[in-house]
């Protein structure tokens, strides 16, 4: 693919939000040693797409400017760099990217072969592009830190997922229902029948009283609470925790970094904990079939195309999707 040029969506500088997206044409990426290219066929938008955008994570990412965001593609294999042992030309892939280069929006991208799985036939591009960030969040959150095991087995948890129609809260609901568990969810009134659909054992309208206080509807007390969303105060997910219940935070504030300090600092038996996900290719493979076996769904909020990405990544900053936001080159 040498000398091509492709389609892509970049930025120049931090800020901006989706008008700081200029569309571009740029050479289509070579695969270095270990590496394959990609005709990518469908990528997602995490917000950590556009937190990389506002400066939460500078000077660290990107790695410089101009810079393609996106991480989370599936696509077809279309060249393969030297040492590639497991991919060939020709292969249905579902692949993470890493942040400090990304490159997801565009026609072709570049990715580890460490960092990508093949994709079977029952799984569409869409449904494989939402996986990577928000399916394994989900995941590690669920089976590193509450404990859940999803072949079912082990003791009853009582989980709650907050904002549980958004990308990772869909997820989230529907692999803790794989484990035996009792999920009690929250989200708006308008997605409460989408959640039940999911597996939810309850789900309260966060908008309530006893939604916004985070209060079961049946009195359970919660073994763990996979907090999807911010601005919820330790105060709040206290009085609902079980005696060693534990808040696994996805997005942690400098306040909640504050809480899990002081309760370490404590030996407190209630906990709140920050998650840091790593990617890994076993267990993206893991979720990767649990769609084929129809386990897991992806729900799809939206679907646009490269030439109206700067609508996607508007819809997402905005905060209010549920499930997942596509965008098809």
């Amino acid at each position: 693919m040498g000398g091509k040029v492709m389609n892509a969506v970049q930025y120049d500088r931090y800020g901006g939000g989706a008008a700081g997206l200029k569309h571009v044409k740029v050479p289509v990426p070579v695969p270095k040693n270990n590496e394959v290219l990609i005709k990518v066929e469908a990528a997602s938008i995490n917000p950590y797409d556009w937190k990389i955008q506002n400066g939460k994570v500078r000077p660290i990412l990107p790695g410089k400017f101009p810079y393609i965001p996106g991480m989370d593609i599936a696509g077809e294999v279309v060249e393969v760099g030297s040492g590639i042992k497991k991919f060939k030309v020709g292969d249905k892939v579902v692949a993470v990217l890493e942040a400090t280069t990304g490159g997801g929006l565009a026609e072709f991208a570049v990715s580890k072969e460490s960092w990508m799985v093949p994709r079977p036939h029952e799984v569409s591009a869409a449904d494989g592009a939402g996986l990577p960030i928000a399916a394994l969040t989900a995941y590690e959150a669920l089976t590193q830190q509450a404990g859940v095991k999803l072949d079912g087995s082990g003791p009853r948890k009582n989980i709650l997922i907050t904002a549980a129609s958004g990308a990772v809260g869909t997820y989230a609901v529907q692999l803790a229902k794989l484990g035996n568990t009792h999920v009690t969810a929250t989200c708006g009134a308008r997605n409460i029948d989408l959640v039940k659909s999911l597996g939810a054992d309850e789900v309260v309208d966060y908008k309530t009283p006893d939604g916004a206080a985070l209060k079961s509807p049946s009195g359970q007390k919660f073994d763990a609470v996979v907090h999807c969303t911010t601005g919820i105060p330790w105060s709040t997910f206290e009085p609902n925790l079980s005696a060693n219940g534990k808040v696994i935070d996805l997005t942690p504030s400098p306040s909640a970094m504050m809480t899990f300090a002081l309760k370490k600092l404590t030996f407190s038996k209630k906990k709140l904990v920050p998650l840091i996900l790593t990617p890994k290719s076993e267990k993206l493979d893991y979720v990767v079939k649990l769609v084929k076996e129809g386990k897991l769904k992806t729900v799809i909020d939206s679907k646009y195309p490269l030439s109206k990405a700067e609508d996607a990544w508007a819809k997402s900053i905005d905060g209010h999707a549920t499930g997942k936001i596509i965008v098809e080159p």
